[in-house]
């Protein structure tokens, strides 16, 4: 079994935010450094990046609301629909937290965002235990951010997810 060791959470994916990191054990954004993502909190005026917040110190309830709120005047947000699908994974709502992603997938098929609700979608998958889907998921991210020449950070979070599904998937057979 191929396993990769991470020395230190520097080496961990980027987790799209300053101060986040997404752990490549959990596959799951972290919080590594407290006082980067409050600083970047206090410049932004995106209710996006407070509701990503929210869910990584363990407030889903407050998510929501502040969500429903920033929902309501920005309908069509990407950002606040992939929130609120990651609201559902992070409660539990595994099948509704998939059935938002797949919406979404098939309104970005062909779009630059296509990948990245690829990711979200394989994190879900993967944290429900369904390792298959979230390896196809994670290789379709991959195969897309390649493709697109993404950024290295993007491609990077996308082949530890991929080798993450992959090495549970080999442990499990």
């Amino acid at each position: 079994m191929t396993t990769e060791t991470f020395s230190s959470i520097s080496d961990w994916p980027t987790g799209g935010f300053p101060g986040v990191r997404t752990n490549p054990d959990t596959l799951l954004p972290a919080i590594v450094n407290e006082e980067a993502m409050q600083s970047a909190l206090a410049e932004s005026n995106d209710p996006a990046d407070r509701i990503m917040a929210l869910l990584l110190e363990g407030h889903p309830a407050e998510a929501a609301e502040l969500l429903a709120e920033a929902r309501y005047n920005d309908p069509e947000s990407f950002k606040l629909r992939i929130f609120e699908a990651e609201l559902h994974r992070a409660t539990n709502r595994f099948d509704r937290a998939v059935e938002l992603f797949r919406q979404l997938l098939g309104e970005v098929h062909g779009t630059a965002k296509e990948p990245v609700v690829h990711q979200y979608l394989g994190r879900a998958y993967f944290v429900a235990g369904n390792h298959v889907a979230a390896a196809e998921s994670f290789t379709k991210a991959l195969d897309l951010r390649v493709a697109l020449a993404a950024d290295a950070s993007l491609i990077y979070s996308s082949a530890v997810a991929l080798q993450r599904a992959r090495n549970v998937l080999e442990f499990a057979s």
